[in-house]
This record gives C-alpha cells, sequence and structure tokens, in this order.
C-alpha cells in the first residue's frame, strides 16, 4: 500500500512539473499565433458585414428611376443690345426650371440592409382559398396559378429590365364578413394550415408572402398576434385594408372604411420590433387605398428602417379611371413608394374593355413597385 502512495506522489508532481513547464513554453510559443487567429476572426467578421450592407448609391439610383419625375424644362431666353457702333447684337442664354417633385419622399429613412424596395419589383397574386371570387388565388388550383403568375413574372421582365420582378403571394388572413361570427366583430380568421399553405406557395417560386387582415369591427391591436408567429418567417410580409377597418360600427361593404395615422404606426413600430427581435431583413407594409379618407393623416405616418411602406391603388374600371385614381389619391399624398391592383374580371367590365398594361404603368409618376393581380 506504501508503494502505491509513493508512486502516486511521484506521478503527481511528474505532472504537475509538466504542466508548469509546458504550459509556460505553449503560452510564449502561441500567444502571436492567438492574436492572428483573433485578428483573422475579426476580419471575416468585418468583411460579413461589409457584405450585408445597404447599396445606398444603388438605392439612390432606383428611387430616382421609379420616381420617374421628368427632366428639367430649359428655355432658351434670346436678348438683343446694341454695341458701341450702334449695330444690333443677339445674345442667347439657357434657364433651367426646376419643379418640386415628391417621389423620392424627402427625408426618408434609409432602410436596413436585405430590403425588397426598391431593388425589386413586386408581382403578386391575392385572393383567399375559401372564395372563388375574392382572387385568382380560390380560383385556379396551385399549378395554375403559379403557371400565370410565372408568365406575369416574364412580361414585367421584359417590360422593364431595369428592375427584376419578385414574384409574391398575398393571401388573405383574415377575411371581412357580413354577419357578426362568434365574437361579434364581423371578421374569420383563417386557419394555419392556409396561411402555411401560401407561404409554401411563394418559396417554391422562390418569392414572398403577404399576410393581408380585414379586420371589420376589431382593431389592428387585437388582430395583429393573431399572425405574427408567422410574421418572424422572413419571406413574411404584411398588409392592412383600410376599406374593411370599420370605426364607424356599420358592417362591412355597406359604407367603406378607414385607419388613421396612429393605427398604421402602430403596425410599423411592431413589425419593426419583429425585425429587430428576429434579426430579420425589413418588411413591406402594404396600404390599400382607392378613396381620399381611407388612410388619414398621412403626413404622420413614418416609414422605419426595418419597414417599408407601400400605399396601393385598389380601385377597379377602365385604365383611365384607374390611372386618374392613383393620380389623384395615391400619388399626391406621398409616403414611401406606391402600388397598383389588376382585377381580371372588373377591369373589362368598362370601356375599352381591357388590362391596363405595364408599358402604360411605367409612365406613371412615380412607377408603382408593388402590382397585385386579382
Amino acid at each position: 500500500m506504501k508503494k502505491i502512495i509513493s508512486i502516486v506522489i511521484v506521478l503527481f508532481f511528474a505532472g504537475a512539473a509538466f504542466l508548469v513547464f509546458g504550459f509556460g513554453s505553449v503560452e510564449n510559443f502561441d500567444r502571436d499565433s492567438i492574436g492572428e487567429v483573433v485578428n483573422e476572426i475579426t476580419d471575416k467578421k468585418e468583411d460579413k458585414i461589409e457584405e450585408v450592407k445597404l447599396d445606398f448609391e444603388k438605392y439612390d439610383e432606383l428611387s430616382e428611376y421609379v420616381a420617374n419625375n421628368p427632366e428639367p424644362e430649359k428655355i432658351i431666353v434670346t436678348s438683343t443690345s446694341t454695341n458701341s457702333l450702334g449695330e444690333i447684337v443677339y445674345s442667347t442664354s439657357t434657364k433651367i426650371i426646376e419643379e418640386e417633385h415628391l417621389y423620392p419622399v424627402k427625408d426618408a429613412v434609409y432602410p436596413k440592409a436585405g430590403a425588397i424596395l426598391p431593388f425589386n419589383r413586386i408581382i403578386a397574386y391575392y385572393g383567399n382559398f375559401y372564395s372563388t371570387r375574392m382572387g385568382i388565388l380560390g380560383e385556379f388550383e396551385e399549378e395554375e396559378v403559379l403557371r400565370r403568375l410565372q408568365e406575369e413574372i416574364d412580361i414585367w421582365n421584359e417590360a422593364d429590365p431595369k428592375i427584376p420582378a419578385l414574384p409574391a403571394i398575398h393571401y388573405i388572413a383574415s377575411t371581412a364578413q357580413g354577419q357578426p361570427g362568434e365574437e361579434g366583430l364581423y371578421t374569420l380568421r383563417m386557419p394555419d394550415e392556409h396561411i402555411e399553405k401560401a407561404i409554401a406557395m411563394a418559396e417554391k417560386i422562390n418569392g414572398i408572402t403577404f399576410l393581408d387582415l380585414q379586420i371589420g369591427l376589431s382593431t389592428i391591436e387585437r388582430e395583429l398576434p393573431y399572425i405574427e408567429e408567422h410574421l418572424k418567417n422572413p419571406i413574411v410580409h404584411l398588409a392592412i385594408d383600410p376599406e374593411f377597418s370599420m370605426k364607424s360600427g356599420d358592417r362591412p361593404g355597406t359604407v367603406i372604411g378607414h385607419f388613421t395615422d396612429d393605427d398604421i404606426n402602430f403596425v410599423i413600430n411592431r413589425l419593426s420590433e419583429i425585425v429587430r427581435e428576429n434579426d430579420l431583413p425589413p418588411k413591406v407594409l402594404v396600404l390599400h387605398r382607392f378613396t381620399q379618407k381611407m388612410i388619414r393623416n398621412y403626413e404622420n405616418i413614418k416609414p422605419t428602417e426595418e419597414v417599408q411602406v407601400v400605399v396601393h391603388m385598389d380601385g377597379w374600371g377602365s385604365p383611365g379611371r384607374k390611372v386618374g385614381t392613383y393620380n389623384y389619391i395615391v400619388a399626391p399624398e406621398p409616403i414611401q413608394f406606391t402600388g397598383f391592383k389588376i382585377f381580371y374580371g372588373n377591369d373589362l367590365k368598362e370601356e375599352p374593355h381591357r388590362l391596363i398594361t405595364p408599358k402604360e404603368l411605367l409612365e406613371l409618376q412615380p412607377n408603382p413597385v408593388y402590382l397585385q393581380y386579382q
């Protein structure tokens, strides 16, 4: 037993001595190389940060491009005078008249890196899986919907090669109702499996998804939490429809509803929190609009670096009627970006019984960067 204890003591001191001398030599040997490793990791980290920075120059360039502002007007002024010999001398000068333009919106905040707009033009198919009357998503089987959407993507990429078309599935996640329902709120929330189906459709085409809320007699503060878990997905964005926000207490569809700046800023701020908390790229928020009163106090609505805002012209009719609504209701009250809706059925009811074309939409000032087909 004593022999065993002696062996253990010897091994203990031998090991301790090795650790002391070994650690000292390793420390002296590795200090520089450890520093190099740390520097290398830091450099790689900085490179990674550099890669995901917003391209401010490209952002400004494309913002000006979609604003579609006319060139400054040039006026040639001719004047006459006489020289010392009494001869008439003609001289000309050029006067440039600069107009004040509404777009790009002045003092607008730059988005975080990963922003969709204006680097892409969103082409969205709209609807609800329960209804064939609410849009194309409910009219056809999934394969046919995606085939038709790809056709529109190809048309837009040909019409404007400068800004790539990005496909989107725009799904109505809560629909306004003619009956009060169990809660008396005149809104019906869609099941999660339908929302997940819409997201899966977008994933198949490398696109994005919009979840649209028609809140009825509820409030946006009450309804938004029902889809917040889905909004943590980086490809899922949001739309809210003032038409069916019935602050008056009327049944949806009997009068046109509205959102205030407080409602919309609440949504922007909550979306911003979701982006920050989950380290997501910026979200896009789409606001439907076809009357002046649907969005109140637009000048107080403030996009953030986490949320880009699109005001979307949602009226139907002939190309002339729709452009008029866009020019008199949407474009004159700038928030950030604009959108435009095309109804495959209703837009054919008025003469000249045709849909507005991408070429005509690209002539608008500003160009819409979000196009929705219903």
